[in-house]
């Protein structure tokens, strides 16, 4: 259900770009910093969204990367440290070594 409504959301949110992209169709002035060009606002306003759309996406593409090296990396840890810990128990756990309280009869 939670992936319908990120589907849903989504549309509602392409259609509404769609419609402002298509309402400013007026040739805009774009400066490159070497150059300019006039294309039609409809082309910078979706070229705009696409291009954030793509950073967001590997931003985030290289955080789960991060985040699952990170998690392999300390499931190896914790393996280890289990394996060592099962190999060398330690012997102040035995149940031989409690002794009784005295104050209880």
């Amino acid at each position: 259900m939670k992936g319908q409504w990120g589907l849903i959301i989504g549309l509602i949110i392409v259609l509404v770009i769609a419609v402002f992209a298509v309402i400013n169709v007026d040739p805009v002035t774009v400066n490159f910093g070497f150059g300019e060009a006039d294309w039609p606002l409809v082309l910078v306003i979706l070229g705009s969204v696409l291009m954030g759309g793509l950073i967001v996406g590997l931003v985030g593409m290289y955080k789960i990367h991060n985040l699952q090296r990170e998690n392999k990396k300390l499931r190896t840890n914790n393996d280890h440290s289990t394996a060592k810990n099962n190999k060398n128990p330690d012997k102040s756990k035995n149940d031989d070594d409690i002794k009784p309280n005295p104050m209880e009869k």
